[in-house]
C-alpha cells in the first residue's frame, strides 16, 4: 500500500463500544448476527448482518424443475415450512389454471393452522427465554412435538413435509387422523390456563416485556410491517380474511389485535392467534367429516412439464405476517424467476435496527424474538 492511501482504522469514542451478537447466540434466531454500538448498556445503533445461511434459494430454483422445487420451499423457514409449500403452489396453480379439489383445501388449510400453533409455541419459549424464563421454552417445544407427531402422520415428515404439490395435496389424512388431531387440540386448549399462569400473566415477564420495542401504527405501515407485529398496532388486517384464499372464507374466526405495539402486545397477539387457530382447526376437522371427493387434480407429466408463460403473485398469511412468491414463467420446464416476500426481510432487518435504538443491551434480543423474525428466511 502507497504510503498517501494509507488510513488509519477507525475507532469509536472512548465512551462508546461494539459487540457483536451473533452469528450462533441463545439470544438470537438462527445463523444471524446483530451488531451493537453501545454507551454502557444503551443501544446507539444496531446493524443486522445477514448472509451466514449462503442459501441463494430463489436463484437455485430457476435450475430446476417445477416440481423439484418443491423440495426446496419449506427449508426457506423451517419454524414455519407450510405456507411456504402452499403460497409456491398456489402461484404454480394460478399459472397452469388448475382448480384444486375441495377436499385438498381444507386439508391444506388443517395443515397451515397446525403450522401456526406450531410455530407460536416455538416463539412463546423463545421470547420467554430471553426473559430468563427456561420452562416456557420446555414446555413450548414439548406441546409442539405432539403437533409435529401429527405432520409426520399426515406427511411422513415433521419439519419438511412437502404435502403440498401443484394440484392438491399428495395423500388424504389415515384413517383416525381428524380424531387424534381433535384430542391434540383438546389437550392444547387444556393447557393454556397453564401457560397463563406460567408466562402471559406472569408479572416478571410483563413487566419485562411491556413498553420494549414499541412501535406505532404509522411507523409500521411505513416499514412493511406484517401480521401479529402489525395488528399488535390495533390494525385489523389479515390476508386470511382481507384477500383469502383456499376455504378461508368459509371459515368462522376473529382477527386478535392489541394496541400497544410492544413486545408484550406482540406476544398477546400471538396467544390470542393460537386459540383461534385452534377454533379454525375444529372446523375444518367437522368439514372433513362430509367433504369426499379427490385430493389433487390431474397434472403433466412432471418431469416434462411446461408451465404456460405469465407472472402471478400469490400471498398468504404464514405465522410471521404476509408471505407472498413473484413466480415468473417463460413457458419452459423451469421458473424463469422466483422471488419470496417474506415478512421476516422487514422484522429481521429495518424494524430491528430501528427497534434496537435506545433500548437497553438486555432487551435487544427479546425484541426481535418478540418480532418473531426468521433469519434463514432472509438468506433465502
Amino acid at each position: 500500500m502507497r504510503p498517501e492511501n494509507y488510513e488509519a482504522q477507525r475507532q469509536p469514542p472512548s465512551h462508546e463500544y461494539e459487540l457483536n451478537i451473533g452469528p450462533n447466540h441463545p439470544g438470537i434466531e438462527g445463523n444471524y448476527a446483530f451488531k451493537l454500538r453501545l454507551h454502557g448498556d444503551r443501544v446507539l445503533e444496531g446493524k443486522a448482518d445477514a448472509g451466514y445461511l449462503h442459501r441463494g434459494f430463489e436463484k437455485l430454483m430457476e435450475g430446476r424443475l417445477w416440481i423439484q422445487n418443491l423440495a426446496i420451499t419449506p427449508r426457506i423457514c423451517v419454524p414455519d415450512p407450510v405456507p411456504m409449500e402452499v403460497s409456491y403452489c398456489l402461484a404454480v396453480e394460478e399459472l397452469c389454471g388448475l382448480e384444486i379439489p375441495e377436499r385438498a383445501q381444507w386439508l391444506r388449510v388443517l395443515q397451515l393452522e397446525l403450522s401456526r400453533i406450531a410455530a407460536h409455541l416455538f416463539t412463546f419459549g423463545g421470547h420467554a427465554a430471553t426473559t430468563g424464563m427456561y420452562s416456557p421454552m420446555f414446555w413450548g417445544i414439548a406441546d409442539r412435538d405432539l403437533v409435529l407427531d401429527l405432520f409426520e402422520e399426515l406427511t411422513g415428515g415433521r419439519v419438511y413435509h412437502i404435502y403440498n404439490i401443484p394440484g392438491g395435496v399428495r395423500r388424504d389424512a389415515p384413517d383416525g387422523f381428524l380424531d387424534r388431531v381433535g384430542s391434540t387440540l383438546d389437550y392444547l386448549d387444556s393447557r393454556l390456563p397453564d401457560y397463563d399462569n406460567l408466562l402471559f400473566t406472569n408479572q416478571v415477564f410483563v413487566h419485562r416485556a411491556k413498553g420494549v420495542g414499541t412501535m406505532s401504527r404509522e411507523q409500521a405501515l411505513e416499514w412493511g410491517v406484517t401480521g401479529p407485529n402489525l395488528r399488535a398496532t390495533g390494525l385489523e388486517f389479515d390476508v386470511r380474511r382481507d384477500d383469502p384464499y383456499l376455504v378461508y372464507d368459509d371459515l368462522d374466526f376473529d382477527i386478535p389485535t392489541e394496541e400497544a405495539g410492544d413486545a408484550w402486545a406482540r406476544t398477546l397477539v400471538r396467544r390470542k392467534e393460537l386459540v383461534q387457530s385452534i377454533r379454525i382447526a375444529r372446523q375444518v376437522i367437522a368439514a372433513l367429516r362430509s367433504i369426499d371427493g379427490p385430493i389433487r387434480c390431474p397434472i403433466p407429466n412432471p418431469l416434462a412439464w411446461n408451465v404456460p408463460a405469465g407472472s402471478v403473485y400469490t400471498r398468504v398469511e404464514s405465522s410471521k405476517g404476509e408471505l407472498a412468491w413473484y413466480v415468473v414463467s417463460n413457458g419452459s420446464e423451469r421458473p424463469y424467476r422466483t422471488h419470496v416476500r417474506g415478512p421476516s426481510q422487514m422484522h429481521a432487518v429495518q424494524v430491528l435496527e430501528k427497534l434496537s435504538v435506545g433500548c437497553r443491551l438486555e432487551d435487544v434480543a427479546q425484541t426481535m424474538f418478540s418480532l418473531d423474525a426468521c433469519p434463514p428466511e432472509v438468506d433465502r
